[in-house]
């Protein structure tokens, strides 16, 4: 299994497929096992190289908070060990949030990015209901499963299929982080601010949310494409913060497309 070292921290990363590189970064407390609906797709015509960011899945779990730039520079360390100069990269949620940080610090390395479910911090940010603010502050009093139970209905649209769900739950299951890792992630989410620095992004942007995301409202997506110079909104009916789960069709075929285009 490969590993990196950034700063003292060992961070696995793997790779799928051959053909121009895409880099995939997942969101809040998720192992990069999570892109088990995009990848396979992605890997018949891209190299697909996926990461644990620091702190879940098979990386260490160091002190926190664990700021966006950090695990950025996560990211950029994976693509050294990959030999690779400048990838696609896709990023959800947090995932996105990296993403974006990614682009700001690293723009050569950047052909061009997709940003799905994410917001981009600040004062500007669309806020969730407060009932989303109670589940995050409250996730450590509770077990993984729990958890993960108490947050279907924030991160799913409510006509999603439950067997669905049950095949993310069974592939999240093996790799539920630790506590404190999903607060020392979380912490780097509230600390971080990109609104104000969108517009030096060059990249060709895709944004990508799910109309009904209640986890990070869709403004935030809205936000970003009219923030970043001449991205593309895709918004998704009846999807809800997995909107690969929620809509594989309706998602995936947006994202294969604008690679193409590229």
């Amino acid at each position: 299994m490969p590993f990196i070292e950034n700063q003292g921290v060992k961070i696995y990363w793997d790779e799928q497929g051959q053909g121009t590189p895409v880099l995939l970064i997942m969101g809040l407390g998720y192992p990069s096992q999570m892109w088990h609906r995009t990848r396979p797709l992605l890997a018949e015509r891209y190299r697909t190289i996926a990461l644990d960011n620091r702190g879940v899945g098979r990386s260490d779990v160091p002190p926190g908070p664990y700021p966006i730039l950090v695990m950025a520079e996560d990211a950029a360390a994976v693509l050294d060990a990959a030999g690779v100069e400048s990838a696609h990269v896709y990023g959800i949620s947090m995932g996105g949030m990296i993403a974006q940080e990614f682009a700001l610090q690293f723009p050569h390395r950047v052909r061009s990015l997709i940003l799905g479910c994410t917001a981009a911090g600040g004062p500007t940010a669309v806020r969730a209901e407060p009932e989303v603010t109670q589940l995050l502050m409250s996730r450590g009093q509770m077990t993984p499963d729990e958890a993960a139970e108490a947050s279907i209905p924030f991160i799913y649209d409510s006509g999603t299929p439950r067997a669905r769900i049950d095949e993310d739950l069974a592939v999240r299951r093996d790799w539920f982080p630790r506590p404190e890792a999903y607060i020392n992630q979380l912490m780097g989410i509230l600390a971080w601010e990109a609104y104000s620095r969108l517009d030096r992004i060059e990249a060709p942007t895709l944004v990508i949310h799910g109309e009904r995301d209640r986890l990070v409202p869709p403004g935030n997506g809205q936000l970003i494409a009219a923030r970043i110079p001449n991205a593309k909104l895709v918004l998704i009916p009846h999807a809800g913060h997995m909107f690969p789960t929620d809509q594989p069709e309706a998602a995936h075929r947006p994202v294969l497309d604008f690679l193409a285009a590229q």
